[in-house]
């Protein structure tokens, strides 16, 4: 039975991959490192942290933590300035099914390699915040997708929200709604059920998912259930 649903944040909450995008590749050029041939490809899915290390391996330079965090910190700056004179690109269809979850009871989340600030700043502003019981962010799992982790502490949020749920939270009553590979095999891995949109890769990358759809507009809790028994 569907008890929850867990929302990836970036191409399925809100409309910024091809920003992220920008963004990451800005620094790379700043830092004299090479761009992947495909940056879409190789980066979409990734956590930041993520993202700059295979940069620097793929450059032969050291992985130097203390380099990684100032750079995903100078990137949390330029998304902020971005998203300040644009506000928060958030996909109508998916705050409708976030509306509609949470009035028919299912308990909602986020789990994304996103910083905290982007995901609480556009939640706030679309007035959602209060929707989400779990918020599992970049700061808090020093694996990113597509490793379990992500998924895992999510899950194990859920069974912590207060008031404590009158029964536990199983994998297979929580369904993760992703958009790409790297979110799909970490919600698999976790035991979750997997749910993709193809708002930023083709259907074809994702077939990997249970069910995989164009756009979040083709979803609804009626059929999310009858998937989901």
């Amino acid at each position: 039975m569907l008890r929850a649903l867990l929302f990836d944040f970036n191409g399925v909450l809100i409309d910024d991959e091809p920003l992220h995008l920008r963004l990451l590749s800005r620094i790379l050029v700043e830092e004299g490192l090479p761009l992947p041939a495909d940056p879409l490809r190789r980066f979409t899915g990734l956590d930041d942290r993520t993202c700059f290390r295979w940069a620097l391996e793929a450059a032969g330079r050291p992985s130097d933590p203390f380099l990684l965090t100032r750079w995903v910190a100078r990137k949390g700056a330029y998304y902020q300035d971005a998203i300040g004179s644009t506000g928060y690109p958030l996909f109508a269809a998916t705050l409708r099914l976030v509306d509609e979850a949470g009035d028919q009871g299912l308990t909602l989340g986020v789990v994304t390699g996103a910083l905290r600030a982007e995901v609480e700043g556009a939640l706030t502003e679309a007035g959602r915040r209060d929707r989400f019981k779990v918020v599992v962010s970049a700061e808090d799992c020093e694996r990113g997708k597509p490793d379990p982790k992500p998924y895992l502490t999510g899950l194990e949020r859920l069974n912590a929200v207060e008031p404590l749920p009158t029964r536990l939270f199983h994998p297979h009553e929580v369904v993760a709604v992703e958009d790409t590979p790297a979110g799909v095999a970490s919600a698999h891995a976790a035991g979750l059920g997997v749910v993709a949109v193809s708002h930023t890769l083709p259907s074809a990358e994702l077939s990997a998912a249970d069910h995989v759809v164009e756009d979040v507009d083709e979803l609804s809790v009626a059929t999310l259930r009858g998937w989901y028994r």
